[in-house]
């Protein structure tokens, strides 16, 4: 079995069996079809055969090989896909967290709505989110979206404790 050193994984001049004992022991699908394919082109399989065996595009197979060869294993790695950027700056999701803080413990009747701080986020900022955005930007901010029981805003705790029934003595 082939132990791995991250320091050694780019010096090393793999064999296609060493290769193909990493392709193995990868648990992401993804890279370990991209191992594979090394394994199978290091055996002396052209790229049109390997593509053909594994039945990808030959174009992934040359960009994977020259990723192998320039890298070594560590280049076969998937990429983080950076997205769009936050229309939103750190300074205004840091307001926006201070008002849905502010806003979730006093507002009437307890609840704060995605429709409430999309509202908040264009009068404030000028930004148009999409609805469904709202529910993402809160999770980036490290908010849950639980949905709590609502209180009517007259609500009167005296009334509810007078409400409550008289322990009698008889009750388990």
């Amino acid at each position: 079995m082939v132990t791995i050193n991250n320091s050694y994984l780019a010096l090393k001049n793999y064999t296609a069996e060493e290769i193909l004992a990493l392709s193995r022991a990868e648990k992401d699908p993804r890279k370990r079809i991209r191992l594979l394919a090394v394994a199978l082109f290091l055996e002396g399989h052209s790229r049109t055969d390997v593509a053909e065996r594994l039945k990808v595009a030959r174009g992934s197979i040359n960009a994977w090989v020259a990723k192998y060869l320039a890298s070594g294993p560590k280049g076969l790695d998937a990429k983080k896909n950076k997205g769009r950027d936050s229309y939103l700056t750190s300074s205004q999701k840091q307001q926006l967290s201070t008002y849905i803080e502010e806003q979730s413990m006093s507002s009437p009747g307890g609840r704060l709505t995605g429709d409430a701080i999309q509202k908040y986020i264009q009068l404030r900022f000028n930004v148009n989110y999409h609805p469904n955005a709202i529910y993402k930007l809160l999770e980036q901010l490290s908010f849950s979206w639980i949905t709590s029981r609502s209180k009517h805003p007259k609500q009167s705790p005296e009334a509810q404790m007078a409400f409550k029934k008289v322990s009698t003595g008889n009750d388990p």
